[in-house]
């Protein structure tokens, strides 16, 4: 790995860069690979996950490196969605926010940046059920790929929307939280995709820092007074980094944030300015490159008002009726167009303001589509933690498994009707038993396309799952 002089050479004097040592963990060709456990879907029985754990994150309270990368594609569990592959090094977002924000507390966050769906998944699982999680992506494709993985994390308190980031200055003063993992020129990540440094240029760092202070501009004014910034990116550059964060600085009445550091090996920097930064180097922590930033708004900002109109909620009798398909504790159901989802009641004013304010790709968890008193159920319902205990539920085995997440036929001995295929105890999505053949609901587009190899789930060079910065 040739990696280009002008950015060793931009890096010098830089704290915690040695130009030796990270130069020959760059050519040794290692490879760290790490996951991070949904604790809303424990997996039964005493082989777990089955992965091959070697150690805990020490900066996360779900995540693990493996001993090697398995073949996520032709795993069930991660389907399921009992785990996201996430690179070890941007887990540090959770003690930025755990040290600054009140996640007792319900909140408003905003992933602004959020495909494929790493931080997103990760901060649903450390906001309270009655916070308010908004996953942006401004690419129209990749919002889709974050609903998907959103969707089988499970939680209903997600909104996913599909805007650019100036059409959240409507919503002035609306968000706690706002977590900018920046587009970046993408030197971190050098280890893991050779490739990217042909795209490297000095211009391109200047490109992306440009890009990166109109996306903090244009959303700066929907986070409140007093709210919490987190700010990343996966670059080592410092006009990304300890640059920007002077001139937010520089820009806004803001304050900068010192973290406590559970591992030795990340380098603490403060830039001219002296605000507080945080550098992840592959030769001194095992994970990427990353560098993360905590920022407190002190600027005055006023809630957002709107014209609104009010959403379509369910009758009494009309709700009674689901609940056989989801523990509808604390949650409400709601109609949009033909089919009925749920969503926090504490938040369903958040979600009138929202959908006046953006356009919003999915809420919470859809229950399906109401069909002469019956319910065609959603896949987004099979993999939420609430479905119903009542729902019948067939266990399958490996194969089987793999074959109902291709979306082939299978044959199975169970009783007729609408029911859960599972494995390991985890939901995989529906099926439907007739009495000549079983009807495989499995979304289409998310089906596994490759076959499986022989032998196991687990060969060397078997296609890998979603893999996040």
């Amino acid at each position: 790995m040739q990696l280009p002089e002008p950015l060793l050479q931009s890096l010098e004097g830089v704290p915690g860069f040695d130009r030796d040592a990270f130069v020959s963990v760059h050519q040794s060709g290692a490879q760290v690979t790490s996951v991070r456990f949904n604790p809303a879907k424990p997996v039964s029985g005493t082989g777990g996950h089955g992965l091959p754990l070697a150690g805990a994150v020490p900066w996360t309270q779900h995540g693990y490196y493996l001993e090697h990368r398995p073949s996520f594609t032709f795993d069930p569990l991660f389907h399921a969605g009992t785990y996201y592959v996430q690179e070890a090094s941007s887990m540090f977002l959770e003690q930025a926010l755990l040290q600054h924000a009140e996640v007792t507390q319900p909140l408003r966050v905003l992933d602004l940046c959020a495909a494929p769906g790493g931080k997103s998944t990760h901060l649903q699982s450390l906001i309270s059920e009655g916070s308010l999680l908004v996953s942006n992506e401004v690419i129209k494709a990749r919002a889709a790929i974050l609903t998907e993985n959103l969707t089988k994390w499970g939680g209903s308190n997600v909104v996913v929307s599909n805007n650019d980031p100036a059409h959240f200055a409507r919503l002035e003063g609306f968000f706690d939280v706002l977590v900018v993992d920046a587009p970046c020129s993408g030197s971190g990540l050098f280890r893991r995709d050779p490739e990217a440094i042909g795209e490297w240029s000095p211009s391109a760092v200047q490109l992306c820092q440009g890009r990166q202070q109109r996306i903090l501009a244009d959303a700066w004014p929907a986070l409140r007074q007093d709210g919490l910034l987190l700010y990343s990116t996966c670059s080592y550059s410092p006009e990304e980094d300890e640059s920007i964060l002077d001139w937010l600085m520089e820009t806004f009445d803001c304050e900068s944030l010192p973290l406590q550091r559970p591992d030795a090996g990340i380098v603490e920097i403060r830039s001219p300015r002296g605000a507080w930064g945080y550098r992840f180097y592959p030769d001194k922590i095992k994970g990427e490159g990353f560098f993360l930033a905590a920022i407190r708004k002190r600027d005055a900002a006023t809630a957002p008002r709107h014209k609104v109109k009010s959403l379509e909620m369910l009758s009494q009798k009309e709700s009674a009726a689901l609940h056989r398909w989801m523990d509808g504790d604390g949650l409400r159901f709601l109609r949009h167009g033909q089919r009925v989802f749920a969503f926090p009641e504490d938040a369903v004013s958040d979600l009138v303001i929202l959908q006046s304010a953006l356009y919003l790709q999915s809420a919470g968890t859809v229950l399906g589509e109401p069909i002469r008193d019956k319910l065609v159920p959603d896949p987004a319902l099979a993999l939420s933690p609430r479905v119903s205990e009542e729902v019948l539920r067939c266990p399958l085995d490996y194969d089987n498994a793999i074959r109902f997440l291709q979306r082939q036929d299978l044959s199975l001995d169970a009783p007729k009707g609408w029911q859960l295929a599972t494995f390991a105890g985890v939901a995989l999505g529906w099926m439907n038993v007739l009495p000549n053949r079983v009807n495989n609901y499995y979304p289409r587009e998310w089906r596994i396309r490759a076959q499986a190899p022989s032998p196991g789930p687990d060969p060397a060079g078997a296609p890998e799952g979603t893999f996040e910065k």
